[in-house]
C-alpha cells in the first residue's frame, strides 16, 4: 500500500487545517469559501425520487437503468445540443472526481505514457496520472504540446480554478488537432450550466465536433448543478469506442451508481427550473463577494464562468490566505492548481446567504 500511496503528492487541503483554525476563532464564526462543497437543499422534487427508491435491495447495473440512460441522452440533447446521442455513448459513473482519478490506469496508461492537462487545473488530473504510473504535462496550448506518447488530453472549460471559458473556435480546434494526432480527448464540463460572462459550449456540440463522437469524451457531473455532491452522481458521454470497454472494465470493478442515486439523476435532468433556482443563488452572491473583494484591494481574473472568483493581491497565495483567515474568512491557495496559481486565491461561492453578508461585512468594514 505504501508503494502506491508514495506516488501521490501530499493531500492539499491538509495544509489548510492552521489557518482553518484561525477563520474559525472568529467571534462571528467562520465562513468557508474554500472547498466549494454545496450548501443549498437538495430539491424536494430529488429527494423524494430517492426516498421513492430507497427499497432496492438488488445490485444496481452499472450502465445504469434504461430510464437513467434515457435521462442523460435526453439531457445532453436538450441542453448541450447534441445530436444522434444513444445508450452506447453514455455512461454513468460515481461522482466525476473517481472517474478522473481512476480513468488513465482504466484505459491501460502506464510508464512511458503521457497525460496532459491545463497548467492551472483540478489537482486530480495528476493524481490519475500517477496512479497509473504514466508521465504527466502542464500546458497553456494543448495544440502545443508534443503528441508523441500522449494518450489522455484533459480540457477543462469552465475551468477549475480560473473560470476561464474556452470559446467554440477554441474548442473546434482542440478536438481537430487531437484527432489529427491520434490523442483521446476527455472534457471535464462539470461546471458548464454556471455560465456569467461567458456561455460555455460543449465538446458534444456539433458546431465544435463536426458531427462525431470520434475521440472525445465529455464529463459531467451533478454535484453543483443540483447540490448533488453528497449523491455521487455523474456521468461520462461520447464516443462508444472508448466507454464500452471502460464499461466492462468497471463491471469487473465493481463501479456502481447506488440504485437510489440512479433514481434521482432521472429526476434532477428532468427539471430545469430547480438548476434555474440554483442559478440565481449563486449570482447574487457572486455579484456580492466580487464587488467586496474588489474594494478589499483584490484584481480578479477570468471567473467569467464556475462557482469560484480567482482572486489576486499580487502577493503569496498563503499570505493572502493568511491575511483573510484573520478576518475569519477561508479560501483556497492557488498553488494547489499549480505553481502558476502561486499569488491567487480561489473563493468558492458556495456559502449561505447569510455567511456570505458577514464575508462581504468584513471585507468592506
Amino acid at each position: 500500500m505504501s508503494a502506491v500511496s508514495d506516488r501521490l503528492p501530499t493531500f492539499p487541503w491538509d495544509k489548510l487545517e492552521p489557518y482553518k483554525k484561525t477563520a474559525a476563532a472568529h467571534p462571528d464564526g467562520i465562513v468557508d469559501l474554500s472547498v466549494g462543497t454545496p450548501v443549498d437543499p437538495v430539491p424536494e422534487l430529488i429527494q423524494k425520487a430517492l426516498i421513492d427508491a430507497a427499497d432496492s435491495p438488488g445490485y444496481p447495473t452499472v450502465w445504469g437503468t434504461p430510464a437513467l440512460r434515457d435521462a442523460i441522452t435526453g439531457w445532453l440533447e436538450r441542453r448541450l445540443g447534441a445530436r444522434g446521442v444513444t445508450h452506447r455513448h453514455v455512461l454513468p459513473v460515481v461522482g466525476s472526481k473517481e472517474l478522473v482519478a481512476w480513468l488513465p490506469t482504466q484505459l491501460g496508461l502506464g510508464p512511458g505514457d503521457k497525460v496532459a492537462y491545463p497548467r492551472l487545473a483540478y489537482p486530480t488530473y495528476e493524481v490519475g496520472a500517477r496512479l497509473a504510473r504514466a508521465e504527466y504535462e502542464v500546458y497553456d496550448d494543448p495544440r502545443d504540446l508534443d503528441p508523441a506518447g500522449l494518450k489522455l488530453l484533459w480540457l477543462n472549460s469552465p475551468s477549475n480554478p480560473t473560470g476561464k471559458v474556452l470559446s467554440k473556435r477554441e474548442l473546434t480546434d482542440i478536438v481537430a488537432w487531437a484527432r489529427a494526432h491520434g490523442v483521446l480527448l476527455f472534457s471535464d464540463e462539470c461546471y458548464l450550466e454556471l455560465g456569467w460572462e461567458a456561455d460555455p459550449v460543449s465538446v458534444l456540440h456539433p458546431d465544435v465536433n463536426g458531427g462525431s463522437y470520434d475521440g472525445i469524451v465529455a464529463v459531467h457531473s451533478l454535484s453543483k448543478r443540483s447540490n448533488l455532491a453528497g449523491y455521487r452522481a455523474a456521468f461520462v458521454a461520447g464516443d462508444p469506442a472508448v466507454l464500452g470497454p471502460l464499461l466492462e472494465i468497471r463491471k469487473h470493478g465493481g463501479m456502481m451508481t447506488p440504485a437510489p442515486t440512479q433514481a434521482a439523476v432521472v429526476a434532477a435532468l428532468g427539471d430545469d427550473e430547480h438548476v434555474r433556482v440554483q442559478r440565481e443563488r449563486y449570482a447574487a452572491r457572486r455579484e456580492a463577494l466580487r464587488a467586496a473583494l474588489l474594494g478589499h484591494g483584490f484584481r480578479i481574473e477570468h471567473s467569467e464562468a464556475s462557482l469560484y472568483l480567482w482572486a489576486t493581491r499580487d502577493e503569496s497565495c498563503w499570505r493572502t490566505v493568511a491575511h483573510l483567515a484573520d478576518l475569519g474568512i477561508l479560501v483556497a491557495p492557488g498553488d494547489f492548481y499549480g505553481e502558476a496559481g502561486e499569488t491567487f486565491v480561489r473563493v468558492a461561492l458556495t456559502a449561505t446567504d447569510e455567511r456570505v453578508r458577514a464575508a462581504v461585512s468584513r471585507l468592506t468594514a
